[in-house]
């Protein structure tokens, strides 16, 4: 390399002598010093590539290396014996569609509880005992596909099913979504939309459901979380649009269903073998259609203010006949909600707070629930609190067997306290975690009501990543 310079650089000379030599004349020591000055530069500039060529051949070497401890890190087990598959006329394959990417995942989530009474403070156990002992859980499997183009533009998939510890298949998230990556996004499915009322480390808060459905238990306390519109339901599916521009985040999330399964089975009210709402069993009459718009603006990278709203827009949706055989509305419910999110755990994960403020108001028909929320995480230690103050100004004389906690129209006040404790990397690995969690809840309600009553509980999980 270096002789192929040197000759290319003495022709380059020759040429610039000799044009030189038309306008001025030099002596011979002179010609001859130019030359080896030219010449040692190029030289250098060839010593130079070649430095450059061997640092890339070196890289190279090393990112083969690299990949090939990949490789081998990923074990493929053929558990068939040779002579078996030496009968086939293929040797066994694992074909891809090759359109994108492949992401495999799961977890287990297994919990050992304590409670004063089963199902906290919207559902009660069957036979209404006290001091209940119980086990529960599930494995989750997830698959992800996704294919993204050069210029950010992407379509993929995902789809959790769930194996309890009952016997029985369930499903978390199953959706398909599409988009402009940091820009716009299109979602449609099973799962859940943005969340307004954020619990932090929520180990052991069960007084109000985790999906869209039988959230209110008649004769119970209802705390509002702004969760009726979010989706993961099991009687629709979402429609969800979103838009990020700078600071901002715009969604509008519409969920299509049957309305009455917010309603949690009120089989122990007397008369009734179905859902029921203030003491009525419910009749459908068609699907409702909440649309819950949220708004979310991030000034700092810890700091985030959003504010949203879901409504059903669909009159008559479900009720119940009154004794002039009349069929009364009782689908009309619009909900609002505003949070604040400090998370110092984005520029401090050791040290870093989270904290949130949660508030949320729920205009139905006969009833106003208002809630409002604090919480805050450090290190591995979570506490909050709720608060819930509810009206009622309408309801149906009704006998419980399981004791009813409201019977009546009239107001109630529920006070929760929750914390929770991480015990991080048992065992040395860092995909096992161990979650202590506990609650205390009390409902206060005036004398049309019902006497006060008050739960608590504490929990032990099990959460294993892979």
């Amino acid at each position: 390399m270096k002789k192929t310079a040197i000759a290319v650089a003495i022709g380059c000379l020759l040429v610039a002598n000799s044009a030189t030599a038309k306008s001025q004349s030099l002596s011979v020591e002179q010609r001859l010093q130019l030359l080896e000055n030219r010449l040692i530069s190029a030289e250098h500039r060839a010593e130079k590539a070649e430095q450059q060529v061997e640092v890339l051949k070196a890289q190279q070497t090393t990112d083969r290396k690299e990949i090939k401890e990949v490789q081998e890190r990923v074990v493929v087990k053929n558990e068939t014996p040779a002579t078996e598959t030496a009968n086939n006329a293929a040797s066994p394959a694992l074909s891809l569609s090759g359109y994108g990417d492949l992401r495999i995942y799961g977890d287990v989530e297994f919990n050992m509880d304590a409670e004063s009474k089963r199902g906290t403070l919207t559902k009660l156990n069957e036979d209404n005992t006290t001091e209940q002992w119980d086990m529960d859980g599930r494995i989750l499997l997830g698959v992800d596909g996704m294919r993204k183009l050069n210029d950010g533009r992407y379509a993929g998939f995902s789809i959790q099913p769930l194996a309890d510890m009952y016997g029985s298949m369930n499903l978390d998230d199953a959706y398909f979504h599409f988009g402009q990556e940091n820009d716009w996004k299109v979602k449609v499915g099973r799962f859940e939309a943005f969340d307004m009322f954020p619990l932090n480390q929520d180990t052991f808060v069960e007084h109000s459901g985790n999906t869209a459905n039988d959230l209110y238990s008649d004769g119970q306390g209802y705390i509002y979380m702004m969760k009726e519109g979010r989706g993961r339901s099991d009687a629709g599916g979402n429609f969800l649009l979103s838009k990020q521009i700078d600071d901002w985040y715009f969604e509008l999330n519409s969920l299509i269903e049957d309305g009455s399964t917010l309603f949690a089975d009120s089989g122990n009210i007397v008369g009734t073998d179905g859902r029921t709402y203030h003491g009525r069993e419910m009749d459908k009459e068609r699907n409702v259609i909440y649309m819950r718009p949220v708004v979310s603006w991030s000034p700092m990278k810890e700091l985030a203010f959003s504010a949203a709203m879901e409504s059903n827009v669909i009159n008559n949706a479900y009720g119940y006949t009154n004794n002039n055989g009349d069929f009364v509305d009782q689908s009309d419910r619009t909900g609002y909600g505003l949070t604040m999110t400090w998370d110092g755990k984005k520029t401090d994960p050791e040290n870093g707070v989270t904290f949130n403020i949660n508030t949320a108001y729920m205009d139905a028909d006969n009833e106003e629930d208002f809630t409002a929320a604090t919480n805050a995480l450090w290190k591995n230690f979570e506490i909050g609190y709720i608060y819930a103050h509810n009206k009622i100004d309408d309801f149906e004389k009704m006998v419980c067997d399981d004791d009813c906690i409201i019977t009546d129209e009239g107001t109630y006040d529920i006070h929760t306290i929750h914390a929770s404790y991480l015990i991080p990397n048992v065992m040395d690995m860092n995909n096992f975690n161990i979650y202590l969690g506990t609650y205390w809840s009390k409902i206060q309600s005036d004398e049309k009501i019902s006497s006060d009553d008050d739960r608590y509980g504490a929990r032990v999980r099990f959460k294993y990543f892979f």
